[in-house]
């Protein structure tokens, strides 16, 4: 990593702009990983793993033992910041849902508005340097508050096939149990 201290005003637009990649540039890569993916199924998820996360897994399952495991390492202050962020996303969305609406909009012509919950939520949760456990508070929280009768949720191993702690640790605060390192 690269690091600037007191970058100079000519050198902050350089330092600011982000990376950004066209779907087009993309869209091949994309679409050969899901046709391997349709084709070969399992087999082309140990692949990609192998090729793009330098390990070779022969489960991609977590186990009830790694959350567990994963729970006992994460610190009690990182523990309570994390709840305390649970309950101020569970609060915020709490309180997005609504009772169904109904309205005649003229006589004989009703219309209503019904949240229902998606039944099947995936959840993908970048792996890499940094593990981005809020991004499971940002997703599993409301899958969670709409009612999702299942949430599984997917990230990529490090070079020893194991996920983060404080990613298990979030995931099993916010119910979610099927964990896939993939």
């Amino acid at each position: 990593m690269q690091r600037f201290i007191n970058p100079t005003p000519d050198q902050w637009k350089g330092l600011t702009q982000r990376g950004s990649a066209s779907y087009a540039s993309l869209e091949p890569l994309a679409k050969e990983v899901f046709d391997d993916v349709a084709q070969s199924g399992d087999q082309a998820l140990m692949n990609y793993t192998e090729k793009f996360d330098k390990v070779k897994l022969e489960d991609f399952s977590v186990s009830a033992e790694e959350i567990e495991v994963a729970k006992s390492r994460v610190p009690e202050k990182l523990k309570l910041a994390i709840q305390k962020a649970k309950d101020n996303i569970y609060r915020f969305h709490t309180a997005q849902k609504t009772k169904e609406v109904k309205v005649e909009t003229q006589m004989g012509v009703n219309c209503w508005q019904k949240k229902l919950p998606i039944e099947k939520v995936g959840l993908y949760i970048p792996g890499g340097s940094a593990p981005l456990f809020s991004t499971i508070l940002m997703l599993a929280i409301p899958a969670q508050v709409a009612g999702c009768s299942e949430v599984v949720l997917c990230s990529p191993p490090d070079a020893n096939g194991k996920l983060p702690d404080v990613i298990l640790y979030t995931a099993n605060l916010c119910g979610v149990d099927t964990i896939f390192k993939v």
